[in-house]
């Protein structure tokens, strides 16, 4: 990559809803395109759909069939978009937002500066 490229950053965060503890980051996937930024949470939603209660199964296969359009839409439009299912006493939510990856140094056979350790996983808004 010789230049920034546009594409979109996924994550998957969870949060215990009978703690007050903040959500947790489970996944995050760099996405090159729409199509492969909604694909990432479709497949997880038919993956866990068979495990999921029948509320949040319900939520699952509803956007599957119909939010997963509007959010391609959001998503072409460059607008941030996100997902949520709530299973017994758990909120899971993904998250998709445009952005703008920066090119790298190449990285095999140098040693990585310090700072990349420091990395702390953005909270959801």
């Amino acid at each position: 990559m010789d230049g920034p490229r546009r594409g979109y950053w996924c994550e998957c965060w969870t949060q215990d809803l009978t703690e007050e503890e903040r959500p947790t980051l489970r996944a995050s996937l760099d996405a090159y395109s729409a199509s492969q930024a909604d694909r990432w949470v479709a497949v997880t939603l038919r993956t866990i759909s068979p495990a999921l209660d029948s509320d949040a199964s319900d939520v699952a296969w509803a956007w599957l069939s119909q939010g997963r359009i509007a959010t391609r839409q959001a998503l072409l439009r460059s607008e941030p978009c996100s997902v949520t299912i709530t299973h017994a006493q758990t909120r899971i939510t993904w998250t998709i937002r445009p952005v703008l990856f920066l090119p790298l140094a190449h990285r095999q056979g140098v040693e990585l500066p310090a700072c990349t350790n420091d990395f702390k996983p953005h909270t959801p808004d």
